[in-house]
Protein backbone atom coordinates (compact mmCIF):
# COMPACT_ATOMS: atom_id res chain seq x y z
CA UNK A 1 0.00 0.00 0.00
CA UNK A 2 1.28 3.46 -0.94
CA UNK A 3 1.82 5.78 2.03
CA UNK A 4 2.04 9.57 2.38
CA UNK A 5 2.49 11.92 5.32
CA UNK A 6 1.17 15.47 5.91
CA UNK A 7 0.58 17.82 8.81
CA UNK A 8 -3.07 18.27 7.85
CA UNK A 9 -5.37 16.11 5.76
CA UNK A 10 -8.60 17.87 4.82
CA UNK A 11 -11.55 15.83 3.55
CA UNK A 12 -13.76 18.13 1.49
CA UNK A 13 -12.85 20.89 -0.95
CA UNK A 14 -15.62 23.41 -0.29
CA UNK A 15 -15.14 26.93 1.11
CA UNK A 16 -14.47 25.73 4.68
CA UNK A 17 -11.89 23.13 3.72
CA UNK A 18 -10.21 25.40 1.18
CA UNK A 19 -9.97 28.23 3.72
CA UNK A 20 -8.32 25.99 6.32
CA UNK A 21 -5.93 24.77 3.62
CA UNK A 22 -4.99 28.24 2.39
CA UNK A 23 -4.20 29.66 5.82
CA UNK A 24 -2.40 26.53 7.01
CA UNK A 25 -0.29 26.23 3.85
CA UNK A 26 0.60 29.92 4.02
CA UNK A 27 1.88 29.28 7.55
CA UNK A 28 4.19 26.52 6.30
CA UNK A 29 2.18 23.42 7.20
CA UNK A 30 2.03 20.53 4.74
CA UNK A 31 -1.58 20.19 3.60
CA UNK A 32 -3.46 17.70 1.44
CA UNK A 33 -7.11 18.11 0.44
CA UNK A 34 -9.03 15.09 -0.84
CA UNK A 35 -12.51 15.08 -2.34
CA UNK A 36 -14.53 12.29 -3.91
CA UNK A 37 -16.00 14.70 -6.46
CA UNK A 38 -14.39 15.27 -9.83
CA UNK A 39 -15.75 18.82 -10.23
CA UNK A 40 -15.45 21.55 -7.61
CA UNK A 41 -18.68 23.20 -6.48
CA UNK A 42 -20.93 20.57 -8.02
CA UNK A 43 -23.75 19.74 -7.63
CA UNK A 44 -24.99 23.22 -6.71
CA UNK A 45 -27.21 23.17 -3.62
CA UNK A 46 -26.85 26.82 -2.62
CA UNK A 47 -28.24 30.20 -3.65
CA UNK A 48 -24.71 31.65 -3.56
CA UNK A 49 -25.31 34.79 -1.47
CA UNK A 50 -22.39 36.02 0.64
CA UNK A 51 -21.57 39.34 2.30
CA UNK A 52 -18.66 41.48 1.18
CA UNK A 53 -17.46 41.60 4.79
CA UNK A 54 -17.23 37.78 4.93
CA UNK A 55 -14.98 37.71 1.86
CA UNK A 56 -12.78 40.50 3.17
CA UNK A 57 -12.60 38.87 6.62
CA UNK A 58 -10.86 35.83 5.14
CA UNK A 59 -8.77 37.88 2.70
CA UNK A 60 -10.38 36.56 -0.48
CA UNK A 61 -9.96 39.02 -3.36
CA UNK A 62 -13.21 40.35 -4.81
CA UNK A 63 -12.86 38.89 -8.28
CA UNK A 64 -15.09 38.92 -11.36
CA UNK A 65 -14.05 35.29 -11.83
CA UNK A 66 -16.76 34.20 -9.37
CA UNK A 67 -18.95 37.27 -8.68
CA UNK A 68 -22.25 37.30 -10.58
CA UNK A 69 -24.19 40.20 -9.11
CA UNK A 70 -23.76 42.83 -6.37
CA UNK A 71 -26.34 42.98 -3.58
CA UNK A 72 -27.36 46.16 -1.77
CA UNK A 73 -29.86 44.98 0.80
CA UNK A 74 -32.92 42.89 1.59
CA UNK A 75 -36.67 42.82 1.16
CA UNK A 76 -38.60 40.62 3.58
CA UNK A 77 -42.25 39.81 2.78
CA UNK A 78 -45.02 38.22 4.81
CA UNK A 79 -47.45 35.74 3.26
CA UNK A 80 -49.71 38.43 1.78
CA UNK A 81 -46.96 40.61 0.33
CA UNK A 82 -46.46 43.26 3.02
CA UNK A 83 -42.77 44.01 3.18
CA UNK A 84 -39.86 45.41 5.13
CA UNK A 85 -37.18 46.77 2.80
CA UNK A 86 -33.63 47.38 3.94
CA UNK A 87 -31.80 49.01 1.03
CA UNK A 88 -28.36 50.27 2.00
CA UNK A 89 -28.32 52.52 -1.07
CA UNK A 90 -31.00 54.54 0.76
CA UNK A 91 -29.86 53.97 4.34
CA UNK A 92 -26.19 54.85 3.70
CA UNK A 93 -26.21 56.29 0.19
CA UNK A 94 -22.82 57.93 0.58
CA UNK A 95 -21.21 54.51 1.19
CA UNK A 96 -23.29 51.89 -0.65
CA UNK A 97 -24.16 51.90 -4.33
CA UNK A 98 -22.81 51.27 -7.81
CA UNK A 99 -21.18 54.64 -8.40
CA UNK A 100 -17.52 55.62 -8.01
CA UNK A 101 -16.23 55.19 -4.47
CA UNK A 102 -19.27 53.18 -3.40
CA UNK A 103 -19.55 49.49 -2.61
CA UNK A 104 -22.13 46.71 -2.40
CA UNK A 105 -23.27 44.99 0.76
CA UNK A 106 -22.57 41.56 -0.70
CA UNK A 107 -22.70 39.40 -3.79
CA UNK A 108 -24.37 36.46 -5.43
CA UNK A 109 -21.56 34.19 -6.57
CA UNK A 110 -21.28 31.34 -9.04
CA UNK A 111 -20.71 28.40 -6.70
CA UNK A 112 -18.73 26.33 -9.20
CA UNK A 113 -16.39 29.20 -9.94
CA UNK A 114 -16.29 30.31 -6.32
CA UNK A 115 -15.27 26.90 -5.02
CA UNK A 116 -12.67 26.60 -7.78
CA UNK A 117 -11.34 30.05 -6.92
CA UNK A 118 -11.06 29.20 -3.20
CA UNK A 119 -9.24 25.99 -4.07
CA UNK A 120 -6.91 27.80 -6.46
CA UNK A 121 -5.95 30.20 -3.69
CA UNK A 122 -5.21 27.25 -1.39
CA UNK A 123 -3.08 25.52 -4.02
CA UNK A 124 -1.14 28.70 -4.73
CA UNK A 125 -0.43 28.91 -1.00
CA UNK A 126 1.11 25.43 -1.20
CA UNK A 127 -1.72 23.00 -0.48
CA UNK A 128 -2.04 19.85 -2.58
CA UNK A 129 -5.39 18.60 -3.93
CA UNK A 130 -6.56 15.13 -4.94
CA UNK A 131 -9.99 14.93 -6.58
CA UNK A 132 -11.84 11.65 -7.26
CA UNK A 133 -10.34 10.44 -3.99
CA UNK A 134 -12.56 8.92 -1.32
CA UNK A 135 -11.58 8.62 2.33
CA UNK A 136 -13.04 5.61 4.12
CA UNK A 137 -11.84 5.76 7.73
CA UNK A 138 -9.24 6.87 10.23
CA UNK A 139 -7.46 5.44 13.23
CA UNK A 140 -5.28 7.06 15.86
CA UNK A 141 -1.69 5.83 16.11
CA UNK A 142 0.49 5.23 19.19
CA UNK A 143 2.90 7.99 18.11
CA UNK A 144 0.17 10.67 18.37
CA UNK A 145 -0.66 10.86 14.68
CA UNK A 146 -3.56 9.27 12.82
CA UNK A 147 -3.80 7.12 9.71
CA UNK A 148 -6.47 7.77 7.08
CA UNK A 149 -7.44 5.24 4.43
CA UNK A 150 -8.25 6.64 0.99
CA UNK A 151 -8.84 5.25 -2.47
CA UNK A 152 -7.55 7.25 -5.43
CA UNK A 153 -8.17 5.97 -8.96
CA UNK A 154 -8.76 2.49 -7.49
CA UNK A 155 -5.46 2.59 -5.60
CA UNK A 156 -5.55 2.04 -1.83
CA UNK A 157 -3.45 4.66 -0.03
CA UNK A 158 -2.69 5.31 3.63
CA UNK A 159 -2.10 8.91 4.68
CA UNK A 160 -0.69 9.74 8.09
CA UNK A 161 -1.26 13.19 9.53
CA UNK A 162 -1.37 15.01 12.82
CA UNK A 163 -4.84 16.45 12.29
CA UNK A 164 -7.69 15.27 10.09
CA UNK A 165 -10.06 18.10 9.15
CA UNK A 166 -13.59 17.00 8.30
CA UNK A 167 -15.01 19.45 5.75
CA UNK A 168 -17.13 16.83 4.04
CA UNK A 169 -20.49 18.52 4.38
CA UNK A 170 -23.88 17.62 5.76
CA UNK A 171 -24.02 14.61 8.11
CA UNK A 172 -20.25 14.29 8.00
CA UNK A 173 -18.86 10.79 7.55
CA UNK A 174 -15.53 11.97 8.99
CA UNK A 175 -17.29 12.94 12.20
CA UNK A 176 -19.06 9.57 12.35
CA UNK A 177 -15.68 7.79 12.20
CA UNK A 178 -14.83 9.51 15.49
CA UNK A 179 -18.20 8.73 17.07
CA UNK A 180 -19.54 12.28 16.78
CA UNK A 181 -23.30 12.69 16.41
CA UNK A 182 -23.50 14.26 12.95
CA UNK A 183 -26.99 12.98 12.08
CA UNK A 184 -29.65 15.64 11.48
CA UNK A 185 -33.29 15.10 12.38
CA UNK A 186 -35.67 15.32 9.44
CA UNK A 187 -37.55 18.04 11.34
CA UNK A 188 -34.49 20.28 10.94
CA UNK A 189 -33.49 19.46 7.37
CA UNK A 190 -35.11 21.67 4.75
CA UNK A 191 -35.77 20.24 1.31
CA UNK A 192 -34.72 23.05 -1.03
CA UNK A 193 -35.35 23.62 -4.71
CA UNK A 194 -34.58 26.61 -6.90
CA UNK A 195 -35.01 27.52 -10.54
CA UNK A 196 -32.59 29.68 -12.47
CA UNK A 197 -34.91 31.78 -14.65
CA UNK A 198 -34.92 34.46 -17.30
CA UNK A 199 -37.39 37.35 -17.68
CA UNK A 200 -37.77 38.20 -13.98
CA UNK A 201 -36.74 41.71 -12.97
CA UNK A 202 -34.68 42.23 -9.82
CA UNK A 203 -33.41 45.37 -8.09
CA UNK A 204 -30.21 44.38 -6.33
CA UNK A 205 -31.93 43.03 -3.20
CA UNK A 206 -32.18 39.58 -1.68
CA UNK A 207 -35.93 38.99 -1.41
CA UNK A 208 -37.18 36.68 1.36
CA UNK A 209 -40.82 35.55 1.40
CA UNK A 210 -42.14 34.07 4.65
CA UNK A 211 -45.39 32.31 5.40
CA UNK A 212 -46.67 28.74 5.74
CA UNK A 213 -48.81 29.29 2.64
CA UNK A 214 -45.72 29.33 0.44
CA UNK A 215 -42.98 27.47 2.33
CA UNK A 216 -43.99 25.44 5.40
CA UNK A 217 -41.13 25.47 7.90
CA UNK A 218 -38.91 27.63 5.73
CA UNK A 219 -39.19 30.52 3.29
CA UNK A 220 -39.12 31.35 -0.41
CA UNK A 221 -36.62 33.63 -2.12
CA UNK A 222 -35.92 35.65 -5.24
CA UNK A 223 -32.24 36.52 -5.74
CA UNK A 224 -30.55 38.38 -8.59
CA UNK A 225 -28.29 36.05 -10.56
CA UNK A 226 -26.62 38.49 -12.93
CA UNK A 227 -26.83 38.79 -16.71
CA UNK A 228 -30.59 39.24 -16.49
CA UNK A 229 -31.20 35.98 -14.64
CA UNK A 230 -32.76 35.35 -11.23
CA UNK A 231 -33.04 32.53 -8.71
CA UNK A 232 -36.53 31.61 -7.52
CA UNK A 233 -36.50 29.00 -4.80
CA UNK A 234 -37.77 27.81 -1.46
CA UNK A 235 -37.10 25.41 1.36
CA UNK A 236 -39.68 23.37 3.26
CA UNK A 237 -39.52 21.05 6.25
CA UNK A 238 -40.89 17.65 5.14
CA UNK A 239 -42.70 17.01 8.43
CA UNK A 240 -44.69 20.23 8.01
CA UNK A 241 -46.14 19.46 4.60
CA UNK A 242 -47.46 16.49 2.63
CA UNK A 243 -46.16 17.95 -0.63
CA UNK A 244 -42.62 18.02 -2.08
CA UNK A 245 -40.65 21.24 -2.53
CA UNK A 246 -41.40 21.28 -6.27
CA UNK A 247 -45.15 21.40 -5.62
CA UNK A 248 -44.70 24.37 -3.30
CA UNK A 249 -42.37 26.15 -5.73
CA UNK A 250 -44.83 25.72 -8.59
CA UNK A 251 -47.59 27.09 -6.36
CA UNK A 252 -45.44 30.04 -5.30
CA UNK A 253 -44.64 30.96 -8.90
CA UNK A 254 -48.21 30.60 -10.17
CA UNK A 255 -50.30 31.79 -7.22
CA UNK A 256 -48.31 34.14 -4.99
CA UNK A 257 -48.44 37.94 -5.02
CA UNK A 258 -45.43 37.71 -7.38
CA UNK A 259 -47.35 35.73 -10.02
CA UNK A 260 -47.56 38.62 -12.50
CA UNK A 261 -43.86 39.31 -12.07
CA UNK A 262 -43.14 35.62 -12.78
CA UNK A 263 -45.67 35.25 -15.62
CA UNK A 264 -43.11 35.23 -18.45
CA UNK A 265 -40.23 33.54 -16.70
CA UNK A 266 -38.37 30.74 -18.42
CA UNK A 267 -36.69 28.02 -16.40
CA UNK A 268 -33.08 27.50 -17.50
CA UNK A 269 -31.73 25.32 -14.70
CA UNK A 270 -32.99 23.35 -11.69
CA UNK A 271 -30.94 23.02 -8.50
CA UNK A 272 -31.79 21.43 -5.18
CA UNK A 273 -30.69 19.61 -2.06
CA UNK A 274 -30.96 19.45 1.70
CA UNK A 275 -30.09 22.45 3.89
CA UNK A 276 -29.77 22.12 7.68
CA UNK A 277 -31.72 24.50 9.91
CA UNK A 278 -30.28 22.84 12.97
CA UNK A 279 -28.13 23.69 15.95
CA UNK A 280 -24.35 23.49 15.60
CA UNK A 281 -22.76 20.22 16.65
CA UNK A 282 -22.22 20.20 20.39
CA UNK A 283 -18.85 18.48 19.92
CA UNK A 284 -16.82 19.35 16.85
CA UNK A 285 -13.51 17.70 17.70
CA UNK A 286 -12.00 14.33 18.66
CA UNK A 287 -8.52 12.82 18.88
CA UNK A 288 -6.57 14.12 15.84
CA UNK A 289 -9.77 15.51 14.31
CA UNK A 290 -11.79 18.72 13.91
CA UNK A 291 -14.92 19.45 11.88
CA UNK A 292 -15.58 22.67 9.94
CA UNK A 293 -18.32 24.15 7.75
CA UNK A 294 -21.46 22.12 7.07
CA UNK A 295 -19.77 19.08 8.64
CA UNK A 296 -19.94 20.89 12.01
CA UNK A 297 -23.34 22.42 11.14
CA UNK A 298 -21.83 25.88 10.84
CA UNK A 299 -24.99 26.97 9.02
CA UNK A 300 -27.26 29.84 9.97
CA UNK A 301 -30.32 28.11 11.51
CA UNK A 302 -32.61 31.00 10.56
CA UNK A 303 -31.63 31.53 6.91
CA UNK A 304 -29.80 28.33 6.02
CA UNK A 305 -26.91 30.46 4.74
CA UNK A 306 -23.58 28.71 5.01
CA UNK A 307 -20.90 30.28 2.81
CA UNK A 308 -19.94 33.09 5.20
CA UNK A 309 -20.01 30.85 8.26
CA UNK A 310 -17.92 28.22 6.43
CA UNK A 311 -15.31 30.82 5.50
CA UNK A 312 -15.13 32.32 8.97
CA UNK A 313 -15.16 28.94 10.69
CA UNK A 314 -12.39 27.73 8.39
CA UNK A 315 -10.24 30.71 9.32
CA UNK A 316 -10.85 30.17 13.04
CA UNK A 317 -9.88 26.50 12.74
CA UNK A 318 -6.78 27.33 10.72
CA UNK A 319 -5.58 30.00 13.13
CA UNK A 320 -6.03 27.66 16.08
CA UNK A 321 -4.16 24.83 14.38
CA UNK A 322 -1.33 27.07 13.17
CA UNK A 323 -0.74 28.34 16.70
CA UNK A 324 -0.98 24.81 18.10
CA UNK A 325 1.57 23.46 15.61
CA UNK A 326 4.04 26.14 16.65
CA UNK A 327 4.60 24.28 19.93
CA UNK A 328 7.19 21.55 19.18
CA UNK A 329 5.82 19.46 22.04
CA UNK A 330 2.19 19.79 20.94
CA UNK A 331 -0.07 16.76 21.05
CA UNK A 332 -3.36 16.38 19.22
CA UNK A 333 -5.77 14.66 21.56
CA UNK A 334 -9.39 15.70 21.87
CA UNK A 335 -8.46 17.67 24.98
CA UNK A 336 -5.83 19.59 22.98
CA UNK A 337 -8.20 20.34 20.09
CA UNK A 338 -11.11 21.50 22.25
CA UNK A 339 -9.58 24.98 22.05
CA UNK A 340 -10.71 25.19 18.44
CA UNK A 341 -14.36 24.84 19.37
CA UNK A 342 -13.94 27.26 22.27
CA UNK A 343 -12.52 29.86 19.88
CA UNK A 344 -15.32 29.25 17.40
CA UNK A 345 -18.00 29.57 20.07
CA UNK A 346 -16.56 32.86 21.31
CA UNK A 347 -16.44 34.41 17.84
CA UNK A 348 -19.44 32.89 16.07
CA UNK A 349 -20.97 29.89 17.77
CA UNK A 350 -22.67 31.45 20.80
CA UNK A 351 -24.66 33.77 18.52
CA UNK A 352 -25.46 30.88 16.21
CA UNK A 353 -26.88 28.99 19.19
CA UNK A 354 -28.92 32.08 20.07
CA UNK A 355 -30.35 32.15 16.54
CA UNK A 356 -31.24 28.48 16.81
CA UNK A 357 -33.21 29.14 20.00
CA UNK A 358 -35.02 32.01 18.24
CA UNK A 359 -35.93 29.75 15.32
CA UNK A 360 -37.13 27.02 17.67
CA UNK A 361 -39.32 29.50 19.54
CA UNK A 362 -40.93 30.61 16.27
CA UNK A 363 -41.86 27.10 15.14
CA UNK A 364 -43.10 26.01 18.56
CA UNK A 365 -46.22 28.08 17.85
CA UNK A 366 -48.86 25.64 16.60
CA UNK A 367 -51.20 28.38 15.41
CA UNK A 368 -50.12 29.10 11.83
CA UNK A 369 -51.04 32.83 11.69
CA UNK A 370 -49.16 33.41 14.96
CA UNK A 371 -46.16 31.47 13.68
CA UNK A 372 -46.19 33.37 10.38
CA UNK A 373 -46.24 36.69 12.21
CA UNK A 374 -43.33 35.71 14.44
CA UNK A 375 -41.28 34.40 11.51
CA UNK A 376 -41.78 37.60 9.53
CA UNK A 377 -40.83 39.67 12.56
CA UNK A 378 -37.79 37.49 13.31
CA UNK A 379 -36.49 37.64 9.73
CA UNK A 380 -37.03 41.40 9.56
CA UNK A 381 -35.15 41.89 12.83
CA UNK A 382 -32.36 39.58 11.69
CA UNK A 383 -31.65 41.66 8.58
CA UNK A 384 -32.01 44.98 10.38
CA UNK A 385 -28.89 47.18 10.07
CA UNK A 386 -28.54 47.19 13.85
CA UNK A 387 -28.86 43.42 14.25
CA UNK A 388 -26.38 41.76 16.60
CA UNK A 389 -26.11 38.86 14.16
CA UNK A 390 -24.37 40.62 11.26
CA UNK A 391 -21.57 38.03 11.06
CA UNK A 392 -23.97 35.10 11.18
Amino acid sequence: MTKFEYDLLIVGSGPAGATVARYAANAGLSVLIVDKKQELGSPIQCSGAVSRHALEEVELPLDEEYILEPIYGFAIYNQVGESTKIDYRKIKGDEYGSGPGKKPLGYVVDRRRFDRYCMTQAERAGAETWLKTEASGYATLPDGRCAVSVKRYNEDIEITCKVLVGADGLMSQVGKWAGLQTHIRITELAGCLQFIVDNVETEGLLEIITGHEWAPGGYAWVFPKGHGYAEIGLGVIPTMTKQPAQWHLDKFIKQSFFKERFANCRILEVQGGGVPLAAPLRTQYADNLVLVGDAARHVNPITGGGIHTALNGGKIAANFLIEHFQNPAATFTAKDLKGYQDAWLAELGDKMWSLYHKKTAVFHHEDIPTRDAYLYETMSDYFDPHSEYKKI
